[in-house]
């Protein structure tokens, strides 16, 4: 069915209603929100493979990728009865009804809500207690450029291969780079960041001109921040295969290690990536059939506990933690400032 003001699809065995289908979502080629959804029906497999049972945040820009944007983590109470919801929580303890990728529909429930930006949560709802994803947010500190960034991203691939570890990678959609790591269900939230601190401890110590672990931008200089803190517990990433809210619809796009040196990030959009899927097929297909151990990692945490390290900084929303440092910017305590 459809009017001008509404179209209604079947996604999934279910009608999902697209209000203003021709709304102009994103400026520079002029796609509008049904192109938005045709996207995302192109790569409905490999987004679920990735998504499915993860609770979402969503990033809305009602009026598409160049206007005003908000995050919400509740689904509101207008939404249809048969959409799939989770209970998660914030740093502090505040809980809300969170939106579950339970199958497409849901996908484009959120893109008719606005959303362009699909932040996923490390868990899944019907399991929340165990974390089994670690994300690797290789960030370009001011200076550093995507070769630099590609660099990082070898770098660290090498080390976790010696560790015996296997990851994937893919574009953040932006100027970074994620690495992913599917996990044994073993783990938790507090477990996966101590895993994710002592590796970016030990790029850092590989590699100290290229990479660097330090949380206060002061001390980062031009290097690729490795920032473990996307692995705090109830952190949300930029999920694979998400378009970005960017002009451009620039998408997070899963690819290959042998596509690493030859790819342009800005040139996978939701105009490129559905051919490139076709034509190549999904480069995360088996993300979910070999799972990883932290083992080694947590054994690298371990040690370097023992000679004498704290805890790295959490991010300023998360209450105080054991064996925490202070929470200062080195040139304040410099001052005096210890708080």
């Amino acid at each position: 069915m459809t009017d001008t003001d509404s179209t209604v699809i079947e996604v999934d065995g279910t009608e999902v209603t697209v209000s203003h289908p021709d709304k102009v979502y994103f400026s520079k080629r002029g796609e509008t929100k049904m192109d938005l959804v045709r996207y995302y029906l192109a790569v409905a497999e490999p987004i679920m493979n990735t998504l499915r049972d993860r609770p979402l945040l969503l990033e809305r820009y009602p009026d598409g990728a160049s206007g005003k944007s908000f995050f919400q983590k509740r689904v509101p109470k207008s939404a249809p009865p048969w959409l799939t919801t989770t209970q998660v929580a914030t740093p502090n303890g505040t809980v809300s009804d969170a939106l579950v990728a339970a199958d497409m529909a849901h996908i484009i429930w959120g893109v008719n809500q606005g959303c362009l930006g699909f932040h996923v949560w490390p868990i899944r709802a019907s399991r929340p207690e165990v974390t089994d994803e670690l994300r690797i947010d290789l960030d370009p500190s001011p200076g550093v450029g995507y070769p630099e960034v590609r660099h990082a991203a070898v770098l660290t691939r090498e080390l976790l291969t010696e560790l015996g570890i296997e990851a994937h990678i893919k574009t953040s959609g932006s100027r970074g780079l994620h690495l992913y790591l599917s996990l044994q269900p073993r783990w938790d939230g507090y477990e996966v960041r101590a895993a994710a601190v002592a590796l970016a401890r030990e790029l850092e110590r590989r590699h100290p001109d290229l990479i660097t672990a330090q949380w206060w931008k002061e001390e980062r200089g031009a290097r690729v921040f490795v920032d473990f803190n996307q692995n705090a517990p109830h952190k949300t990433v930029f999920g694979a295969w998400c378009v970005r809210p960017r002009v451009g619809g620039q998408v997070s796009t899963p690819i290959s290690w042998d596509e690493l040196a030859t790819v342009v990030p800005d040139e996978l959009t939701l105009a490129t990536v559905p051919a490139l899927v076709a034509e190549r097929g999904d480069p995360w297909a088996e993300y979910n059939k070999r799972p990883q151990s932290l083992e080694p990692l947590l054994e690298m945490s371990s040690r370097d506990m023992a000679n004498g390290l704290m805890d790295a900084p959490w991010p300023p929303v998360y209450p105080k933690q054991p064996n925490e440092p202070p929470r200062v910017a080195p040139s304040r305590a410099a001052k005096g400032d210890s708080s």
